[in-house]
């Protein structure tokens, strides 16, 4: 009962301390003061960060690849509908199972889209000179990286008080319990881990909520990651990394 007690208060806490500091101070004061040190050691921090770099680019990448997939996912779902209409038979939940991968879709596009430059992007007043361009990247960036990482952070807040209330569909989709089981693994200690999967069955269950919204978090913590990479990149090399700019 403590302990339940406890991890209430913990969720509904929105910048619980962490090793003694806020969970703001992280995840935003954090990421500033390295782009802010960038400004003044521009040579060390790309020297510390260009093996990171080259990393979070291929995270980029990945997470493209994923989203691709989520899409054939979808247009495979469609063809199972129109087999399965042909065949008369029912295909249960698929309509959920389509807007489940679209979402994945959507979210783990987001940080590649940026890297390729296939964001939207109005670049009227880019044009102008280099230094207007270089301080209004400066500001877009820093403003979408504060804006990404506070709706990351709600992202993961909403997972947590589904997985908390047990909040399941409202339509016919149902998953195996043991994926949902698997799933747990990766947000608790190795400890757990035999406790956690003698609880896994083979049954279908309606789908918890917060198993298709860990595509949201996922995607949306990239997003923020990717934009406040891009800003320390612009700021210690003075030139963008996104590999092209879009089509006027």
């Amino acid at each position: 009962m403590i302990w339940g007690t406890h991890l209430i208060r913990r969720t509904m806490t929105n910048w619980p301390d962490i090793i003694g500091i806020p969970l703001w101070m992280w995840i935003f004061g954090l990421p500033l003061a390295i782009a802010l040190f960038a400004a003044i050691q521009a040579e060390i921090i790309s020297r510390i960060f260009q093996p990171l770099w080259a990393i979070l680019d291929r995270v980029y990448t990945i997470s493209g690849y994923i989203a691709a997939f989520f899409m054939c996912v979808i247009l495979l779902i469609t063809i199972g509908q129109m087999g399965s209409r042909w065949l008369g038979l029912t295909f249960e939940g698929s309509t959920e199972f389509a807007g489940y991968a679209m979402a994945a879709t959507s979210f783990f596009a987001l940080a590649h889209a940026l890297s390729y430059g296939s964001h939207i992007r109005v670049s009227v007043f880019l044009n102008l000179n280099s230094w207007t361009r270089y301080w209004l990247n400066v500001f877009a960036l820093a403003l979408s990286a504060v804006i990404a990482t506070y709706f990351a952070r709600y992202a993961i807040k909403t997972n947590q008080m589904s997985a908390l209330l047990n909040d399941r569909t409202q339509g016919q989709d149902q998953i195996p319990d043991y994926l949902t089981q698997f799933l747990q693994l990766f947000g608790s200690s190795p400890s757990q881990w035999g406790t956690v999967l003698d609880q896994a069955t083979g049954e279908l269950i309606y789908t918890p909520m917060w198993v298709p919204q860990l595509t949201m978090s996922i995607g949306t913590v990239l997003l923020a990651i990717c934009l406040w990479d891009h800003l320390i990149r612009l700021v210690a090399t003075k030139r963008s990394a996104i590999r092209q700019e879009v089509l006027e």
